[in-house]
Protein backbone atom coordinates (compact mmCIF):
# COMPACT_ATOMS: atom_id res chain seq x y z
CA UNK A 1 0.00 0.00 0.00
CA UNK A 2 1.22 3.50 -0.81
CA UNK A 3 0.85 5.85 2.19
CA UNK A 4 1.34 9.60 2.48
CA UNK A 5 2.40 10.78 5.95
CA UNK A 6 1.86 14.49 6.51
CA UNK A 7 3.71 15.86 9.54
CA UNK A 8 1.88 19.12 10.26
CA UNK A 9 4.26 22.09 10.24
CA UNK A 10 7.07 20.00 8.79
CA UNK A 11 7.26 17.70 5.77
CA UNK A 12 5.21 15.20 3.82
CA UNK A 13 6.61 11.72 3.27
CA UNK A 14 5.49 8.90 0.99
CA UNK A 15 6.10 5.20 1.63
CA UNK A 16 5.15 1.83 0.24
CA UNK A 17 4.29 -0.42 3.19
CA UNK A 18 3.08 -3.94 3.81
CA UNK A 19 1.66 -5.12 7.14
CA UNK A 20 2.78 -1.89 8.86
CA UNK A 21 1.38 -0.26 11.98
CA UNK A 22 1.11 3.47 12.57
CA UNK A 23 4.09 3.14 14.95
CA UNK A 24 6.10 1.76 12.02
CA UNK A 25 5.24 4.88 10.01
CA UNK A 26 6.34 7.09 12.91
CA UNK A 27 9.62 5.23 13.07
CA UNK A 28 10.18 5.87 9.36
CA UNK A 29 9.75 9.63 9.87
CA UNK A 30 11.94 9.55 13.01
CA UNK A 31 9.21 10.49 15.50
CA UNK A 32 8.24 8.90 18.80
CA UNK A 33 4.64 7.94 19.60
CA UNK A 34 5.16 9.84 22.87
CA UNK A 35 5.51 13.19 21.10
CA UNK A 36 2.77 12.97 18.45
CA UNK A 37 -0.81 12.01 17.70
CA UNK A 38 -1.55 10.01 14.59
CA UNK A 39 -4.75 11.14 12.89
CA UNK A 40 -6.82 9.47 10.17
CA UNK A 41 -9.79 11.42 8.80
CA UNK A 42 -9.44 13.88 11.71
CA UNK A 43 -9.59 11.19 14.38
CA UNK A 44 -6.73 9.81 16.49
CA UNK A 45 -5.75 6.18 15.93
CA UNK A 46 -3.72 3.85 18.19
CA UNK A 47 -0.09 3.51 17.12
CA UNK A 48 -0.27 -0.30 17.30
CA UNK A 49 -3.18 -0.48 14.84
CA UNK A 50 -2.43 -1.76 11.31
CA UNK A 51 -2.29 0.94 8.64
CA UNK A 52 -5.51 0.81 6.63
CA UNK A 53 -5.52 4.17 4.85
CA UNK A 54 -3.47 5.97 2.24
CA UNK A 55 -3.17 9.32 4.08
CA UNK A 56 -2.05 9.91 7.67
CA UNK A 57 -1.68 13.22 9.48
CA UNK A 58 0.80 13.49 12.34
CA UNK A 59 0.41 16.26 14.92
CA UNK A 60 3.32 17.08 17.21
CA UNK A 61 2.30 17.37 20.85
CA UNK A 62 5.66 18.58 22.14
CA UNK A 63 7.73 21.17 20.38
CA UNK A 64 10.71 23.19 21.51
CA UNK A 65 10.54 26.94 21.53
CA UNK A 66 12.07 30.13 22.76
CA UNK A 67 11.74 31.42 26.26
Amino acid sequence: MHVTVEVVGDATHEFDVTDATYADLLDRVDLSPHEVSVMVDGRPVPEDQPVDTDHVTVLRLIRGGRR
